[in-house]
């Protein structure tokens, strides 16, 4: 079946560094895995738009057909926002012609691609919802026409086949906007193949240091700022010092930066930046222990399906993440994972010490976290469930 991979986000690039252009990255091998042919209808490649550089094409998809309209740099978010409707008008009328048989829309503000694809071909729809948008960019960044986003966002919930949400806040939050939708749940997963665990020979682990890592775009709701002052608090306890890399870049940075300067963590801290997804699991191979510090959500219910935690496992490291949305749920209530309770950093820095003082619970979580994402939490697993309810039989060629 020849799928129409339709993301008008101007934010993600489907060669990016962005844990979303990982997200759109692992849906399309997992369709292709499943013997689908994937095109992707998206408004840039890379990070930035029109720069190659900032492109990092991952080896087993340089042969994935990926089709451009650029949003043209606009002056205000006016600007902006009709960019995007247009763009979403185009990439329709192109998958269109391209003989789509089948459409995957990662919800967009402002785009009804999706929906518009189904007026022209009427072909099956399937639409992935990460956050409560229009929320997101009226809180948070600029909205100017909520109207329209709220007309579009219904349009493309009610033409859609499948409206798969990443948690249950996500899906009661699609089904208060659209009563019509056909909803389902189906959290975020790992790529068990492109992500394993990896034999660290004794001598090495001997040498470094307690190594704590973090992954993840700096914003102030993953909680960054509270791991920093946890480090602090608990690596004073340990006289052979500590090390953690945050791995990730974002708005928050020079920020963060100043807090470790401020908590006394320079050689302590190591800031990585933004790096491609082909290199990340090289670098969980480093970790000890990753950390998922989410706070306690400043209103409503955390819907995030972090992708962090599922690729954590996946390299079989210890984590240890706040007890919020469907964490618990993910790290075995605490068989896979050690789980604190948000925004406590006393809490973080004595799960971190009590980590770093026994390797063999270290090792114990590790194994038991590896064997719940390869036995319920794989792309592949997540893609056979959606193209079920799309209506077509997964066919299983390639696991992971």
């Amino acid at each position: 079946m020849r799928i129409a991979y339709l993301l008008a986000d101007p934010g993600i690039g489907v060669f990016g560094t962005k844990g979303a252009c990982v997200h759109v990255q692992e849906m399309v091998r997992a369709l292709r895995s499943h013997n689908h042919e994937v095109t992707v209808y998206c408004t840039k490649r890379g990070d930035r738009p029109g720069r190659p550089e900032t492109e990092s094409v991952p080896d087993d998809l340089a042969d994935l057909p990926v089709v451009v309209i650029p949003v043209p740099g606009a002056r205000d978010a006016a600007a902006r926002e009709a960019a995007v409707a247009q763009a979403a008008e185009q990439m329709a009328r192109l998958a269109a012609a391209d003989g789509a048989e089948a459409a995957y829309e990662r919800y967009s503000l402002f785009s009804e691609a999706g929906a518009r694809l189904v007026e022209l071909t009427g072909v099956p729809l399937a639409v992935e919802v990460n956050a409560p948008l229009i929320e997101e960019q009226r809180d948070h960044r600029t909205l100017h026409d909520e109207t329209t986003a709220w007309s579009a966002t219904r349009r493309t919930f009610a033409a859609a086949d499948v409206v798969s949400c990443v948690s249950e806040p996500v899906a009661r939050w699609v089904a208060r906007v659209e009563p019509s939708a056909q909803v389902a749940v189906i959290p975020n997963g790992v790529n068990t193949e492109r992500i394993r665990p990896q034999a660290e020979d004794q001598a090495g682990q001997a040498t470094r240091p307690f190594t704590i890592g973090f992954v993840g775009t700096l914003k102030p709701w993953h909680g960054t700022e509270m791991l920093l002052r946890a480090v602090a608090t608990a690596s004073g306890r340990e006289p052979g010092g500590w090390r953690l890399e945050i791995c990730g870049y974002g708005p928050e940075l020079a920020r963060l930066r100043a807090l470790a300067e401020e908590l006394g963590l320079e050689g302590t801290v190591h800031f990585l930046g933004a790096v491609p997804p082909a290199r990340i699991p090289r670098i969980l191979e480093g970790f000890d222990v990753a950390v998922a510090p989410y706070p306690r959500p400043a209103s409503g219910e955390h819907y995030f399906s972090p992708l962090k935690v599922y690729e954590y496992l996946a390299a079989q490291v210890a984590v240890v993440a706040s007890a919020v949305g469907d964490l618990p749920e993910v790290l075995g209530h605490g068989s896979c994972g050690l789980l604190v309770s948000p925004g406590d950093v006393d809490a973080l820095a004595n799960a971190l010490d009590q980590l770093a003082r026994h390797p063999e619970l270290r090792a114990r979580l590790a194994a038991a976290g590896r064997a719940a994402v390869v036995a319920e939490h794989s792309w592949h697993r997540r893609c056979a469930q959606l193209l079920t309810m799309l209506g077509h039989r997964p066919q299983a060629v390639i696991p992971g």
